[in-house]
């Protein structure tokens, strides 16, 4: 996250043009003026976030609640926010009082920066650079997703999440890390609720394949025998229709 401080216009010019570059959807710098109110909530929250700093909490609240009732997201004005931050669509956002946004992150509408708790001190997530976070995602609680990682759209976020990873899921578990396809062996990695039921199921599926393997092998030898058995009789009927076709010869 960049710490080198910026003027509320050259941040305008910066963040309109970030939007061009990375949505197909804006045609000119002017439609992404007026008509992203994504990008209003962010400068709306620098002026407040200023106030915030100067101990002016009041009016700092005052006007995020102002930009909250105008764009439909609600930033508090103690977040820090980097450069860039793209807000596309932007309704029903939520970013707590402690989150800390890295650069050039994107996210969509719906998505939650949230705690898990009352408690004090630290308690809302800290997204690295060039993360994208899909629609209606929940991530919760003091925890980091790290450099240009990827959350996918209603996964909720309860853990660290590693760089360059992509994660899904409720809760959301890696799927992709540096490129490669992360396979779930172990229903415990899956921390879903239901993952104690997988495990029993698991254990019972393979506790019948034992028993089942178990009586295959006691019956194989009977199951030969009675092959025999039945080649025997086969073969006795066979000859008695011989000698009784020659009774009346």
């Amino acid at each position: 996250m960049s710490l080198v401080p910026m003027s509320l216009f050259s941040g305008i010019r910066e963040d309109i043009r970030s939007v061009m570059e990375r949505d197909p959807a804006a045609r000119t710098r002017l439609e992404v003026l007026l008509c992203y109110p994504g990008l209003w909530a962010v400068w709306l929250h620098r002026i407040a976030h200023r106030l915030w700093r100067a101990r002016l909490r009041l009016p700092a609240r005052v006007l995020s609640q102002a930009g909250r009732f105008i764009t439909g997201v609600d930033i508090h004005p103690g977040a820090q926010l980097g450069r860039r931050l793209f807000i596309d669509h932007a309704a029903g956002v939520v970013i707590g009082e402690t989150a800390i946004v890295g650069d050039d992150v994107t996210m969509y509408q719906g998505v939650t920066l949230g705690g898990t708790g009352k408690e004090h001190g630290k308690r809302h997530p800290t997204i690295c650079d060039n993360v994208f976070i899909g629609n209606n995602a929940n991530l919760l609680g003091n925890i980091t997703v790290g450099e240009n990682s990827r959350v996918g759209a209603g996964s909720v976020v309860l853990a660290d999440v590693p760089p360059n990873s992509t994660v899904v899921g409720v809760p959301a578990h890696i799927v992709y890390h540096d490129g490669q396809r992360v396979l779930i062996t172990d229903p415990h990695d899956i921390k879903d609720p239901l993952s104690d039921a997988l495990i029993a199921l698991s254990t019972r599926v393979e506790e019948l394949e034992a028993r089942l393997g178990a009586h295959e092998h006691r019956v194989a030898p009977f199951a030969a025998e009675e092959k025999e058995r039945s080649a025997y009789r086969a073969e006795r009927e066979r000859r008695q229709q011989f000698v009784s076709m020659g009774e009346g010869i």
